[in-house]
Formats: C-alpha cells, structure tokens, sequence
C-alpha cells in the first residue's frame, strides 16, 4: 500500500463563524461543535474550550487526544468502521491538520484520566502541550454507566475530529510525505540483502473499559493479525481506554506512532520493514498463551529476522510482554522490546513485574513513579475535584494555592511506551 500525508501545518485556533483553515489559522464554529456533540442522547451538556501552546492553562480530566484528518484520495474513510464504513484505508492521499488536535475531557472513571499543562514543568512532559487544542468537557445525564459515558464521549471525539478535519480536504499541503509497503514477496525481492523486520503492537485490550479497537472492532475479540503500516496511519486502530494517562496510547499516538514512522525511515536502508503485527494484551492466562503463540508464528511465518515489541499499560501487561519477546526469540528472532517503568519514587524497586533473560535489548519510556510539582495554572478547562484520586495522585495531592504534587503518572504521554515523549534511561 501507498499513502500520501498532506501535512497542513496549524500555527493558531481560534472561534469563528465557519470551521476554517486560513494562513495557518485554524477556526472552528463553537456552536456547530456542540451540535454534533448533543446528537447523542447520553450527553447532558457539552463546553468547547481552546488551549494554546504556552498559555498558563491546565487541561483534567483528559481522555483521549485526536489528530484531525480527512482522506482525499482512495478508498474509505477515516476512522473505518466507526465514523466510515467498514473499507480497507491506508493507500490513496490524507490531508493531516498537523499541529491542531481534539481533546476529549470527562471525569468518566476518575482516577484513570489525566491532565496536560500547556506551560510550566508539566507541559515538559507532554507533547499535547505544543498543539492547538480544541478542548471538548462533555458531562454526561444522570446515571449513565461509566462504559456508557465512555463511548459517548468516544464518539464525540471521533466525530468532531472528522468534521474538523474536513476543513483541510481542499487545501494545498505544506508538506506530502509518502509511505509505502509492498506486498511481502515483492519486499523481499526488491530488498534481498536486507534483514526483514516487523512491528509487533501490543494493544491494550484488558477490558472494563481498557479497551482499543481496530476497525470498529474490540481488540479483545481478536487473534494477532497482520496490517500495513499505512492502515495504521488512517485511523484503523483507535483508542477506547481508561488507564493510567502517563503510558496510555490515545488515538493520536496511534495515527503517529513513531515506531512506524523511524521503521520506515530505515526502510530500504539498513532495514526491510515488512509491515505490523498487532496482538493484544488480556487477562486470562490462556488467552495471553494463545496470543503470544500467535503472535511468535506469524513472526516465524514471515521469515523475520528482528522484530520491535511496543507494550501499553504496566503490571499485568507485562505478562504479555516477556511472553512475546521470549517466544519469538524462541523462534529465533531478534526483539527489543519498548516499555516504561514503574520503580518506586526513588527509582529502586523492579521496572517490571515480569522478566526474562532473553528481555536483553529494552527501551524505556521514563519511571512513571517520580514525582513532580505542578504549578498553578489561571485557566482549568475540566475540573480538579479529582486530582488526590487520580492515579499518580494522593491524598493532600491538589494544595490549597492550586498546585498539584503527584508522580509523572498523571500527565498524560509522559512515559508514553511508543517513545512519544521525551524520557527514558541507562543502564550500566
């Protein structure tokens, strides 16, 4: 497949009277916003806020981030399956609106959303801080389930993402990057002295609403399979999780995972970057068994010589982890594997809590442990009542003047495990 991202390059957002991109500016109607977002009738109320780059704004509780995009050329549309019909994407051209994004605001579990500063040691953290960002704080009506809450609040994201992204459909890219995987046995002829390597992406899929979906479809539900990159790259996977924010994968970290994108920067190089392998990460044993089977097959099926393993969430997936690195280097491929850390606040308790003499080759996103203080901020887009039960957070973690203490599990992308942040570590 071969796909072309037309990036749009967004250096300011603003209200207006008609969603627009001019000279750079991104404007969007408030109004037409919050329209779409009251389609749905589990929504009680919805505010759209804006939140600039370096501006004292703090923006909790956050459940997911969006790039919005709009495909131009070529089958499908985004995000198949949800907001598309079920077609195969990731070939013909998308239009990107680089530098703007969605944010979707809900305290939906609570202890399991997180927060982005726009400014301040925080937003060191975080890459969302230097976007724009159109920010949606949905409340849902009275007694509404949490998993309920959870995909309205999903579908609103998506679907003013899409309507967003359509601004850029008939504009003249900045910048066309292309993107191509051949089918496999024309990769191979055309690269026969390079090693072949793949992707193996682990998805959070441990259910009660730690859950991703690839095509409309619940990972859990899967068995490991195969995708193009470019698939990946028009919305195919999407985030529909609660968890700890600093090692979430939102869907904007799917549609620019940069595993896939330095993959193919070695492509044809020093490396034959075949295409994704994508398995999830359950609860049962025995599912995690039959997926890392699965998993270490297809590794041997493809005639792989060196595999990168990238892992979402900690403790239990964990599991899944060494289970997939120690399998497939079984079989007798190379892996390294990409992880974060949970080491206690000092930094001196075990990383993981599952290991293997063959887990030699480990890339760290950071300790999501360590503590940090976040200043006040002028504007809260959200709300705080949460902040000492946020994961990271503790009692006595939102002080009186408005700072917060709490670890780096907070921030959302701070230890993110696709090494879309700025952390990681040495070892000696």
């Amino acid at each position: 497949m071969r796909l072309e991202l037309g990036k749009i390059n967004i250096s300011d957002v603003q209200f207006g009277d008609m969603t627009k991109v001019e000279n750079g500016t991104l404007y969007v109607n408030k109004e037409e916003i919050i329209n779409i977002i009251m389609e749905d009738d589990h929504i009680k109320s919805a505010q759209v806020e804006l939140a600039k780059p370096g501006e004292a704004t703090r923006i909790t509780p956050v459940k997911d981030v969006i790039e919005p995009r709009v495909k131009v050329e070529g089958q499908g549309g985004i995000f198949p399956g949800v907001i598309n019909k079920v077609t195969t994407v990731g070939s013909g051209r998308t239009h990107v609106l680089k530098g703007a994004a969605v944010v979707t605001c809900g305290k939906i579990v609570g202890f399991q959303e997180g927060i982005i500063d726009m400014s301040g040691p925080g937003a060191e953290y975080t890459p969302f801080s230097k976007l724009n960002n159109i920010c949606l704080v949905i409340e849902p009506i009275d007694g509404l389930k949490q998993h309920e809450y959870e995909a309205a609040v999903r579908m609103a994201g998506l679907k003013v993402a899409s309507f967003i992204g359509k601004a850029g459909r008939e504009l003249v890219p900045d910048e066309v990057e292309v993107y191509e995987t051949k089918p496999l046995f024309e990769s191979v002829k055309e690269y026969p002295d390079l090693p072949k390597v793949a992707y193996v992406y682990m998805l959070q899929t441990q259910g009660l609403l730690h859950d991703t979906y690839v095509y409309g479809v619940d990972a859990k539900k899967i068995v490991p399979t195969i995708l193009y990159p470019t698939e990946i790259m028009d919305g195919a996977i999407l985030s529909g999780n609660c968890v700890s924010a600093c090692d979430k994968n939102t869907t904007y970290h799917h549609q620019n995972n940069p595993i896939i994108h330095d993959l193919y920067e070695r492509h044809g190089k020093d490396i034959n970057f075949v295409g994704v392998i994508i398995t999830n990460e359950n609860v049962y044993l025995a599912d995690k068994e039959r997926s890392s089977n699965w998993t270490a097959k297809l590794c041997k099926y493809l005639g792989l010589e060196g595999v990168i393993v990238s892992q979402e969430g900690f403790g239990n997936p964990d599991t899944d982890l060494i289970m997939n690195c120690k399998k497939i280097e079984d079989e007798g491929v190379k892996t390294v594997i990409v992880t974060d850390e949970y080491a206690g606040r000092d930094g001196a308790s075990q990383s993981l809590a599952d290991a293997d003499p063959k887990a030699d080759a480990v890339v760290t996103g950071g300790n999501a442990n360590e503590i940090i203080i976040l200043p006040p901020m002028k504007k809260i887009i959200g709300m705080l009542d949460y902040v000492d039960k946020i994961a990271g957070g503790f009692d006595g973690s939102l002080r009186h003047d408005g700072s917060i203490e709490v670890e780096l599990q907070v921030i959302t992308g701070a230890t993110n495990e696709l090494g879309f942040n700025k952390l990681s570590a040495t070892g000696f």
